[in-house]
């Protein structure tokens, strides 16, 4: 059976279950994870290995332990370094390759076997460039997309020891920059999710009230993406995030003071936004909730419409 042929029984079986197909699937696996160590067979095996990677659910651990898999990974990513100051030589194919790289790492990243040895070896720092980047070309932004996929998908489960790892290797400010100059929406949306899922931490929370200077340097970050968000079509997941991370705030008192001096955009507490918010209630409802304890309304929450809250704010 050709290699292909055992991918496409492997994807197309009516017995995925069944230890005789799962031990089909890593023998393809294996075969395609193996190819990935020599140059001339790599870039397809790339991309079989990201088009099948949700039928093999052991593929980061197959990938971690196959010797000069991971360096091969890399090798691919540091290969485009030089490109990254010369736009005009980084073609589409070639970030699309890289992308394919990364995809499979966050594989690695994914389970939970590797995923520590995979953050101990420091290998997400290899991404930090691509995040740097700020160029707005379509290969730029897939590779910034791609970093940022795997950087979200480490956050997801609220994993102190990853939550710590990530914050020591400044990758709050990266992504802080990125949701200011993040390119396409997509990527400032996926930066915006990881700062709310840290902040969602003690730890993170800590890490961004240490100190007033930072303290207020991320409040001016959120004005600024709320200030975007005004002068375009306005979009509800980004609007979501950004208040879910002053709701968070407002939950350390030094935070949640400075919010109510001058913290908090003036459009959030007028109809800027209303209809956006016709269209999701809870984010409605999250914005009432924190507009009660950054302005100190008096009566109870759910007494209050928008109107009443812009009088008060007055």
């Amino acid at each position: 059976m050709s290699l292909n042929a055992a991918c496409s029984s492997a994807a197309n079986s009516s017995s995925v279950g069944t230890a005789g197909t799962k031990e089909l699937e890593m023998i393809v696996a294996g075969e395609l994870v193996v190819k990935l160590t020599n140059r001339d067979l790599r870039e397809d095996a790339l991309l079989e290995l990201c088009k099948r990677k949700e039928i093999f659910p052991d593929l980061g651990p197959l990938i971690w332990n196959t010797a000069g898999t991971i360096a091969a990974l890399l090798q691919e990513i540091l290969s485009i370094y030089p490109d990254l100051s010369r736009s005009q030589t980084l073609t589409l194919a070639r970030s699309t390759r890289v992308c394919n790289a990364v995809a499979l790492l966050q594989c690695v990243a994914l389970h939970p076997d590797t995923r520590m040895p995979f953050l101990r070896a420091n290998i997400p720092l290899y991404l930090y460039p691509f995040l740097n980047n700020m160029n707005t070309s379509t290969p730029f932004e897939y590779l910034r997309l791609a970093s940022l996929s795997l950087i979200g998908a480490l956050v997801k489960d609220d994993d102190t020891e990853i939550i710590r790892f990530l914050l020591d290797n400044e990758i709050f400010p990266l992504c802080l920059g990125r949701m200011e100059n993040g390119g396409g929406e997509l990527s400032k949306e996926v930066a915006i999710y990881i700062v709310q899922k840290i902040l969602s931490t003690d730890v993170g929370l800590d890490y961004v009230c240490v100190n007033a200077e930072r303290l207020l340097f991320f409040i001016r970050v959120l004005g600024s993406v709320v200030g975007e968000l005004v002068n375009e079509r306005p979009s509800l997941k980004i609007l979501k995030r950004i208040i879910g991370c002053y709701l968070r705030l407002s939950d350390n008192p030094m935070a949640c003071e400075a919010l109510r001096v001058d913290g908090l955009p003036d459009v959030l507490k007028d109809d800027t936004f209303n209809g956006c918010l016709r269209e999701d209630p809870s984010t409605r409802k999250y914005l009432l909730e924190l507009l009660y304890r950054v302005l100190g309304l008096p009566v109870p929450l759910q007494n209050w419409d928008m109107t009443q809250v812009r009088s008060y704010a007055r």
